[in-house]
Formats: C-alpha cells, sequence, structure tokens
C-alpha cells in the first residue's frame, strides 16, 4: 500500500521546504480515542460452547451432503462467503478435490450455466487450473452466448463471478464478462431490491476483489433473505462474527495504546493520524483469531511505514534525507543525535518495533525472520528518496524508470515480507527467499497497487505519477493516460490470477493467501479515492461496520 499524501495540492516544481510543510494538512484522527472503551471484550467459556455446537452442527451437516450434489457446491460456496471456511479447510480441500477429479465428467453433463459458472469459480479460487472450454456450450453459432441466458440474472450474476478468474488469452471468459456485465447493469432498474443489492456490490467489488471480514457483512444480510438458506448455517456465521469481532477491538485497544503512548499525534502532527486505518488493513491481510500476533506485528509496521512516507513526501528536506536514508541501511540505533529531532521520534519507534519483533521470534527460533523484513524496510526508503530528489529536482522520469522506484514504494515487497514474520511454522525460509526474489505474484499485486493509487491520487500529488510519466513520454491526454494504466491494472489482475493455480505456485496456500488478501484491501481503500489519507469517506462506515456494529443477534 503507497500511503500517497493526496489532497496536498502541491505542483511538482522546486519550492521553499518550509512552504511546503505549512501547505501540507491531514484531518485529524476520524476515531481518536474510540477503541479505548473496549477492556472487557475477552472471550467468554460460555461464548466458545455456544459457538462449538453449532459448529459440529455444520459440519454434520456438510458431511452428509452428496460431494455430487449442485447443493454441495452452494454450501460450500455460502461457508466461504459467510467468512467461516477457515473451520472447514479439511473438508473443503476434500471437497475441491473430488471436484476437480470429476470436474469434466459432470460439467460436461451439465447444461446449467449457474453450476457451470459456480462449480468454475470455486476451483480457480483455490488454484485448479480447470479450463474454461466449458463454457463453449452455452455460445451460439455466431460466437456470442446465448440470448436465452439474459433473463436469468442469477445466472448473470454466477457468469459475472466466474469471469474474474480469467487469465490472459482466454477470449471466451473475455465475452463472458463483457456479456454479464453489461446485461447485469442495464437490468438494474428491474431487479428487486434483494437482488439489486447483490449486483451493485458485486459490480463494485466482486468475489475475487472482495475482503473476507467486508464480504462477509455484507453477505450474511444477502444470505439471510435467501429462501433456502441453512439456518444453521446462518446462526453459525453471526456467532463467529462477532465473537472476531470482539477479539478484533480487543487487539485495537491495545494498538490504540501503544499509539498515544508514541503521541505521534502531537509530536509529528505534519503526519497523518490513521492508526485505526492501519489495524483494518492488518484484519483484511487476516482476519484469523490465530493470527494475532502476526496481527500485531504488521499494524505497527503499517503505521510507522506512514510516517516514513509524509517524512519523505512532504516534510524532510533533502539533505536530513540522504541522512536519514543512510542511517537506516546501517540499522544503527545509536546514532539518533545525528538526527533533526522529528526524524529522531520516527526512528526509535522504528527500531522499537523491530526490537519487540525479534524478542517476540526468539520464543520460537523464527529470529532469522528480521532480517528479511530488515532489507525490504532499507530497499523502501531508498526507493522514497529516490522519489524525493525527482520532486526537488523537477525530474520526469520515464515509465520504465518510474515503475522500478515506484513498485517498491508502493510498500507492498515490504508489508508482504512483513506479514510474514509473524506467522509461525506455517512459514519457512524457502517461502521468504521466494517473496523477497520479486516473483510475478508480487509484481502483479504491486503494480496493482501503485497504479490504482496513482489513478485516484492523479492532480494531487507534489510528485510524479504514473500517470504524468505516461502522458509525458507518449504525448497523450489524461483520458488515454487513465484508459491504459487500467488496462494495465486489468492485466495484472490476469497475471495474479494465473500465478495463483497449480503447479504454478511454489509457496503454500497461507502464504499465497497473504499476498492475495493485500491486493483486496488496496482495492477497498482506493475504489473510489484515496480513502487512507481522506478516512472520512466511505471507509470510515466501512470499518464501523466490520470493527464496531455487531451481527444482528440470531
Amino acid at each position: 500500500m503507497k500511503f500517497d499524501s493526496s489532497h496536498s495540492s502541491i505542483l511538482i516544481e522546486k519550492v521553499d521546504q518550509d512552504d511546503v510543510r505549512r501547505s501540507v494538512k491531514y484531518h485529524p484522527s476520524v476515531w481518536g480515542d474510540y477503541f479505548l472503551a473496549y477492556v472487557s471484550t475477552e472471550i467468554s467459556a460460555t461464548e466458545e460452547e455456544e459457538l462449538r455446537r453449532p459448529k459440529e452442527m455444520v459440519r454434520k451437516v456438510l458431511a452428509r451432503t452428496p460431494d455430487n450434489s449442485y447443493h454441495k457446491l452452494e454450501l460450500i460456496d455460502a461457508i466461504q462467503r459467510l467468512g467461516v471456511g477457515y473451520h472447514f479447510e479439511e473438508e473443503i480441500d476434500k471437497f475441491l478435490q473430488f471436484t476437480h477429479d470429476t470436474y469434466l465428467e459432470y460439467s460436461s453433463k451439465d447444461n446449467d450455466l449457474r453450476i457451470v459458472a459456480l462449480r468454475f469459480r470455486l476451483l480457480r479460487q483455490h488454484g485448479y487450473p480447470v479450463s474454461c472450454d466449458i463454457f463453449n456450450k452455452f455460445i451460439d453459432g455466431e460466437g456470442n452466448f446465448k440470448a436465452s441466458l439474459i433473463k436469468n440474472l442469477e445466472v448473470m450474476l454466477e457468469l459475472f463471478e466466474a469471469a474474474q478468474f480469467r487469465i490472459v488469452g482466454e477470449e471466451i471468459l473475455e465475452k463472458a464478462l463483457e456479456f454479464s456485465s453489461s446485461n447485469l447493469e442495464s437490468s438494474l432498474s428491474n431487479m428487486n431490491s434483494s437482488l439489486s443489492t447483490q449486483v451493485k456490490e458485486a459490480l463494485k467489488i466482486p468475489i475475487l476483489k472482495s475482503s473476507n471480514r467486508v464480504g462477509a457483512k455484507k453477505f450474511i444480510s444477502i444470505y439471510q433473505q435467501n429462501v433456502s438458506h441453512s439456518e444453521i448455517l446462518l446462526n453459525f456465521a453471526k456467532l463467529d462474527f462477532n465473537i472476531i469481532q470482539k477479539t478484533h477491538q480487543k487487539e485495537l485497544n491495545d494498538i490504540t495504546r501503544w499509539w498515544k503512548d508514541l503521541d505521534f499525534a502531537n509530536r509529528l502532527p505534519f503526519a497523518r493520524d490513521r492508526v485505526v486505518e492501519c489495524y483494518f488493513w492488518a484484519v483484511g491481510v487476516y482476519f484469523e483469531p490465530h493470527y494475532h500476533i502476526a496481527r500485531r506485528m504488521l499494524t505497527k509496521i503499517i503505521n510507522i511505514t506512514s510516517i516514513l512516507d509524509d517524512i519523505y513526501d512532504v516534510y524532510g528536506t533533502l539533505d536530513d534525507l540522504q541522512l536519514f536514508t543512510n542511517l537506516i541501511q546501517r540499522w544503527d540505533v545509536n546514532a539518533l543525535e545525528q538526527l533533526p529531532s522529528y526524524m529522531k521520534i520516527c526512528y526509535e519507534a522504528l527500531c522499537d518495533v523491530y526490537i519487540e519483533m525479534e524478542n517476540e521470534l526468539e520464543k520460537t527460533g523464527g529470529s532469522y525472520r528480521i532480517k528479511y523484513a530488515k532489507e525490504e524496510m532499507k530497499k523502501l526508503v531508498r526507493a522514497y528518496l529516490e522519489e524525493a530528489k525527482w520532486s526537488y529536482n523537477k525530474d520526469m522520469p520515464r515509465m520504465e524508470e518510474y515503475m522500478k522506484v515506484a513498485i517498491v514504494t508502493s510498500t507492498y515487497m515490504m508489508l508482504l515480507t512483513t506479514s510474514l514474520v509473524g506467522m509461525g511454522n506455517l512459514v519457512t525460509k524457502k517461502d521468504f527467499d521466494w517473496i523477497t526474489s520479486e516473483p510475478l505474484l508480487l509484481l502483479a499485486s504491486s503494480i496493482i497497487c501503485r497504479l490504482t493509487n496513482d489513478l485516484v491520487g492523479y492532480g494531487f500529488e507534489k510528485k510524479p505519477t504514473a500517470v504524468e510519466c505516461y502522458m509525458n513520454e507518449n504525448g497523450v491526454s489524461r483520458e488515454e493516460a487513465f484508459a491504459k494504466l487500467q488496462e494495465q491494472v486489468t492485466k495484472a489482475w490476469k497475471d495474479m490470477n494465473q500465478e495463483s493455480l497449480w503447479p504454478t505456485i511454489p509457496v503454500s496456500m497461507p502464504v499465497l493467501t497473504r499476498v492475495l488478501n493485500f491486493t483486496r484491501i488496496v482495492h477497498l481503500f482506493y475504489v473510489e479515492g484515496d480513502e487512507y489519507t481522506n478516512s472520512k469517506a466511505n471507509i470510515k462506515d466501512i470499518i464501523h461496520s466490520v470493527l464496531v456494529e455487531p451481527v444482528m443477534s440470531v
């Protein structure tokens, strides 16, 4: 995630640094001390028992539902979309293996596009490289999807979701996407309110790009209105959501106390105060209770990185930034006296977080992981410095030069590496070597982050963005640059889909999921604007829905 300082309207020119500092004003935290009130949110033994009983009932429903039934497909899909799939990973994996092994047998017999599309999507979601040729049976003599399919909007919605998992060269899925999306959009005014809400949400954030907690909260209300829903599953999903929410509230209480003790809002008033938003970002990466250590570590690093971004982007002088960068390369904790006061504050906090992480890892013998995390942080600040030089020197880099640096300053390479540090034995040294080798999956995720950010931040940055660089290099209009860059974002999603299929994946599913989840959360924060910087907007309501409002009691 790039914490772009949007809304600080500064031209790309040499300006007096004091003028820059005076011109940049971010709104204060919209949350303040809100989560300090959550001091008694421990999960009781009674609540754990209340969750255990319906969980076992759902497990029994799964066991007695035939693997070769369409109902099993719908049940597995509902379990995942309700956000409780992590409880039934073994059962889901077993079912998907059976579904993959019998894919051609059953899909060739099924003439119901909804079933075919759902089966295809579920398998692609879990990395099975099933063929999209199965959709050929729904094409007419002119090479288009049959017009008779249009009347069933639920079929259109399922086809739309399946088409999101296309890879480069899958023309039939390109047709499927255009066919389904255009028909869904044109039919919105004729839908009932429930279906209309579901379609609008899908068109905005399809399942592929949906963050788990946000998607689960929305799908609970959608699933509840489905006349054929499982009451047992629905009640379990509600209980689980509320218990996880309590866990997150207690964690955020602790994180808020840590942030208040640092007192950055007063000591570094030029920087954005976004501790709740940073925690919500970490929740998007891993919401499950057993990742609490990893979530705490990542939240703190995201917060400190946001401060670093503001120092390099809008506050530090070039001389100070060079000194700061050199110091971080040496990781010299004893050289604080060399820094100006605002940098001392940030650097001391940065070092303390890494020391805390290292102390935590010593308990499990994973201290070697800190080296990977530090190296990525060093790489990030070097790239930050390069961007600062462009701004000070009025340089407009070529696109290739820009992207080489800006992919790093998207922060995703550093944050993804850091996200693995606290995940315990699920992650190995081989995984760290893979993630730091900048594989295509990670590059695609970083491209999505960088370009999505640049598109919504265009016109507000004091430094070059991909939009200006592309316009300048190719002599095209803003509209043409936007269209071209959006094509690159679409291509990057296809690359991610490709790299998420077996046997391409050289790492475990938990590691792969972190990459996908990072990309999903950036889509949420930047789908309509820079809602990290301007967190008074839609993102405030989303965070409130996920972290504050419990699901209606069962």
